[in-house]
């Protein structure tokens, strides 16, 4: 048995009806270069079935302990079947790519059942021009960035014609351990969580006031404040950051149980000929773009705020040994994004002073910061902790509007089952306080965007996928120089309209409207 971290145990926690913790990606596939020229649901269970060795926590299923008085535990699957977590369906005649995004929301919004291995895969027919899609769902408790990346990776082959895998190993059988048996392992640790508190407590209690939300919760800030001051080798500058109230927009209120999904694709190159023309990096473009299609949306429905909004940016912290290793191994920076800055290039150079700010600041946390700052939390309570916290803050103000995440992909063709990966769009995840998630896969020469939000707060999420293209227009080396919109796109299909009759307004970059 592995037992699940405290942080690993805060992405079950967090899970309600209207909050589900999986993350996933939809990849679009030419089945083409296939063997037999097509993919279906027979070639993926026969790949997933051939990589299972590579694939460990794809067996794993969760044991609960009783009363919830300790993290739960992963076990192998005595009865694992893999027909039920593959499945396939098929697009109506005509589909385009709003209605595959239609579909997706559905699937993304269901939660994983917790009787079986947290995860699934859908095979997608009916695409345009013969391609197919692959949805996957994998829960967040299992894997972080990097380490679902690894999972991808099994997945894939740099050549049509695959790679030898190891045979598989005949299955463990580990056997399921009684309650009486959890309740007695449970009641031994009790006495050792305060122990382990205590030793995380000098590296966690002085920058407590640094993870988003922490201030919120009463006491915590005061809290921090006295440890980093009598705690020796605190960062006192790390600190003594803005602390400025995070404003309120039409996506920081609570979140339904449904979802709205957007993708598309930006131009890789385009993007470096940016960051090489002003000496920045790829991510700082990347942010800056999403940070300039944010700004254009609010505009757009007469909600920009005067001050920045703020993103949480996740960071892996995962050290080359713990590579293979899954789980979470990640932080967070917390970034105040200049929506306020009506200049495109202006914004870019903001962009990358308030990134690099973040980054000195978070080189100086310690590494294991949000993964020591759970342990603080009984077991027994960390789920009603978790929903509580994001109960409050949806309803006072979140510490952050949107996450935009960045992630780094395969810079060469791969194929899955033979077919050849055409895109790779992630789709993450949204909570109470926190209705925008902008997340970015790089693959080959293109940047791969995935749009979540919830159904009701943002209904026209796709506007804000033209936003992005808007933006790197406006960034390209002739659009600095003479800087032109596009016309405002036609609402798409399944769309609803503009809320307002001046919602469709369009601003000059150099006009600050802000």
């Amino acid at each position: 048995m592995r037992q699940l971290t405290s942080l690993d145990a805060q992405f079950l926690a967090i899970e309600t009806p209207r909050t589900t913790g999986h993350v996933s990606g939809l990849a679009v596939l030419d089945p083409s270069t296939a063997p037999r020229g097509t993919l279906e649901i027979d070639d993926l269970c026969r790949l997933v079935g051939e990589r299972l060795p590579l694939l460990p926590p794809m067996r794993w299923k969760l044991v609960q302990v009783p009363l919830g008085l300790d993290h739960p535990y992963w076990i192998e699957d005595e009865d694992f079947d893999l027909d039920f977590h593959l499945r396939e369906l098929a697009l109506p005649p005509g589909a385009d790519d709003a209605k595959l995004a239609e579909q997706v929301a559905r699937l993304v919004a269901r939660p994983l059942d917790r009787s079986r291995p947290l995860w699934e895969i859908y095979l997608i027919h009916g695409l345009p021009r013969g391609r197919v899609a692959m949805l996957t769902k994998i829960h967040h408790a299992i894997v972080d960035g990097v380490s679902g990346a690894e999972i991808l990776s099994a997945l894939l082959d740099v050549t049509p014609e695959g790679r030898d895998v190891p045979p598989a190993a005949p299955p463990t059988h580990e056997r399921r351990p009684s309650d009486l048996s959890l309740l007695g392992r449970a009641i031994a640790n009790i006495p050792l969580q305060p122990l382990r508190a205590l030793r995380a407590a000098p590296a966690t209690l002085p920058y407590l006031s640094a993870l988003p939300g922490v201030g919120a919760v009463p006491g915590m800030g005061l809290l921090s404040n006295i440890a980093s001051r009598v705690v020796p080798g605190a960062d006192r500058d790390v600190l003594e950051f803005s602390s400025a109230p995070v404003p309120v927009t039409p996506f920081s209120g609570s979140v339904s149980g449904h979802r709205r999904f957007a993708f598309g694709h930006l131009s890789l190159h385009t993007v470096k000929t940016i960051k090489d023309d002003f000496g920045f990096t790829v991510n700082d473009v990347v942010v800056a773009l999403c940070t300039g299609a944010v700004r254009r949306w609010l505009i757009d429905h007469d909600a920009l705020p005067h001050d920045p909004l703020v993103a949480m940016v996740p960071v892996s912290v995962r050290t080359p040994e713990q590579f293979g290793t899954f789980g979470n191994r990640v932080s967070v920076m917390t970034v105040p994004i200049p929506t306020n800055e009506p200049d495109p290039r202006k914004r870019l150079e903001r962009t990358h002073d308030v990134l690099l700010a973040a980054k000195d600041r978070h080189r100086a946390l310690p590494a294991n910061l949000l993964t020591d700052a759970t342990r603080f939390i009984p077991p027994a309570v960390a789920a009603l902790a978790a929903r509580t916290t994001l109960s409050v803050l949806a309803g006072s103000r979140a510490p952050v509007n949107l996450v935009i995440s960045n992630v780094p992909g395969a810079r060469v063709p791969v194929y899955c089952a033979g077919a050849r990966l055409e895109a790779h769009y992630p789709v993450s995840v949204i909570a109470d306080g926190i209705g925008l998630n902008i997340t970015v896969m790089s693959y080959l020469d293109r940047l791969d965007f995935g749009l979540v939000a919830d159904r009701e707060t943002i209904p026209d999420l796709w506007s804000m996928m033209d936003g992005l293209r808007e933006e790197l227009e406006a960034l390209t080396p002739a659009a600095v120089a003479t800087p032109r919109f596009a016309k405002d796109p036609a609402p798409r299909r399944n769309e609803a309209p503009p809320r307002s009759a001046g919602a469709s307004r369009r601003e000059s970059p150099r006009a600050d409207r802000s």
